[in-house]
């Protein structure tokens, strides 16, 4: 019965979470926001570091 009863807590506490349609921030739902953060990883993520350019003279300059 006790291990009953705290697999019913754990349930309701993982259902506290927000909804995908739940606003997020910068007006977006909660799912865009999460899609919108890993597209930004995947394309940090295909960025060369530096040292793995030989000619850096040769880019185009950053425009920051």
């Amino acid at each position: 019965m006790r291990s009953f009863l705290s697999a019913l807590i754990l349930t309701g506490l993982v259902a506290c979470g927000p909804a995908q349609n739940d606003p997020g921030p910068g007006g977006v739902t909660v799912g865009e926001a999460k899609a919108l953060d890993e597209a930004a990883e995947m394309l940090d993520e295909r960025n060369l570091p530096p040292e793995s350019i030989e000619n850096p003279e040769t880019l185009p300059a950053a425009t920051d």
